[in-house]
């Protein structure tokens, strides 16, 4: 099926603004809740929201096998579930629906008034039910980084990093949308020259700046999925901020790897911008510094263009940019993530999520955490107001935005904005 969504001469009736991150070529996926309290499926084009369950019922899907209630649910994992073809198809479908040429529904007022919301009639929730959670640590700069900062510069990557895509399981549970506040964790911690820990308070809350891949129904138990065919079971990419207690996680992560460093919230951003949507932007992966095993090798262009940044805005200041980044500049791409994820027979379900891991880049104003842009805080970072930061303070919101640019077409992510409170206390 043809990706005619994609055509960059394509214009909406609706009103999109030059810088858009939402533009008719974009139809990303998301779930709102309307201002009649009402939980749909949705997308976006421009500054406005399109409710998806509405438009099926009054009939512009019809001649798409699509079940009547896909589209009036309180999560997209179904829809995911339908597989490529339909999403492709629904897609194509708002696009013509949207394309300024046609009058059908933008000439009838009626299915306007019930299709169609702004921004400050909605309230985002989170996009699918995400039954299983996996991070990699896919970045070689943000790998390097860290073994530099905490073992032997020489040889700061370990022994299998460049053969395999390394990953650990996360906690589901706590991925929250943008929009909702974090409390900084608790936990144990080392103090320097300490044998005993103390607990209390993480004192080095840290964003990580990532992306997740959502995943559709993929393989049985036992079978592993090919390489080249990963992107056949990928729906979409989100904005991922991984936060992490750094001084908790310095205690724990031996020998099993980061527990309550990780696990007490990882935000995203709520709009899934489709693999069909970012074609135009594919471009090639860092070349392999050493041969990789035959399941991880691939054909074609399997990394994406996408430029990302964090800022941070201190309670009542302005913004400032701390960090402009890339994720093409990923070593282990998505495919040979998933490649390896199921080789050895892993099953995948709809609305999994699979993050990048924190992405770095070579240079030190594209590192991904506050851990390598200050150094494990021995350069602090200067705010616009004057203030200092080494790590996040409370009350300080993240902010990250991430899009895609060619031949003047826009495709963008929105922001995952969260803001970091104090330790929760009980009332």
């Amino acid at each position: 099926m043809p990706l005619s969504a994609n055509n960059p001469d394509r214009k909406s009736w609706l009103h999109v603004d030059k810088n858009s991150d939402f533009p008719i070529q974009n139809i990303p996926f998301g779930v709102f809740l309307t201002r009649d309290d009402v939980i749909t499926i949705g997308t976006r084009i421009g500054d406005t929201a399109i409710d998806l369950g509405a438009l099926h019922q009054l009939g512009y899907f019809d001649d798409i096998p699509l079940t009547d209630d896909i589209f009036l649910q309180d999560t997209l994992n179904d829809f995911i579930a339908d597989g490529r073809k339909t999403w492709r198809a629904v897609r194509n479908r708002i696009a013509q629906i949207f394309d300024s040429n046609n009058p059908i529904l933008k000439d009838n007022k009626r299915h306007k008034e019930i299709v169609l919301f702004r921004l400050d009639e909605i309230e985002m929730q989170l996009p699918v039910q995400i039954g299983d959670y996996t991070d990699f640590y896919s970045s070689i700069e943000h790998a390097t980084n860290v073994g530099s900062m905490f073992r032997d510069p020489e040889n700061a990557l370990l022994p299998n990093w460049l053969h395999i895509p390394i990953a650990y399981h996360g906690r589901s549970s706590s991925i929250i949308p943008s929009g909702i506040p974090v409390h900084r964790p608790q936990g144990q911690m080392l103090p320097p020259g300490a044998d005993t820990p103390v607990f209390g308070p993480s004192k080095l809350v840290d964003f990580e700046l990532e992306m997740a891949f959502i995943t559709t129904v993929a393989n049985d138990l036992g079978e592993p999925i090919p390489v080249d065919e990963t992107e056949e079971y990928i729906f979409g990419l989100v904005l991922l901020n991984d936060w992490s207690a750094r001084d908790i996680q310095k205690w724990e992560y031996v020998p099993l790897g980061p527990f309550l460093a990780k696990n007490f919230a990882s935000s995203i951003s709520p709009w899934i911008v489709t693999l069909d949507a970012l074609e135009p932007y594919r471009v090639e992966s860092p070349k392999p510094i050493k041969p990789q095993l035959e399941y991880l090798q691939y054909k074609g262009k399997k990394s994406y263009d996408i430029n990302l940044e964090v800022a941070i805005r201190p309670s009542g200041a302005k913004e400032t940019i701390v960090s402009k980044s890339n994720f093409k500049y990923m070593y282990w791409n998505m495919a040979q993530q998933l490649a390896h994820h199921t080789v050895n027979g892993c099953p995948i379900n709809s609305g999994d999520m699979m993050g990048s891991g924190t992405i770095s880049g070579p240079t030190p104003d594209s590192y991904g955490s506050m851990l390598e842009l200050t150094w494990n805080g021995e350069k602090p970072l200067k705010m616009k107001d004057g203030s200092e930061r080494t790590f996040i303070n409370d009350n300080d919101t993240v902010i990250m935005r991430g899009y895609c640019e060619k031949d003047g077409t826009r495709i963008g992510f929105g922001e995952v904005s969260t803001k970091l409170l104090p330790v929760f206390k009980r009332k």
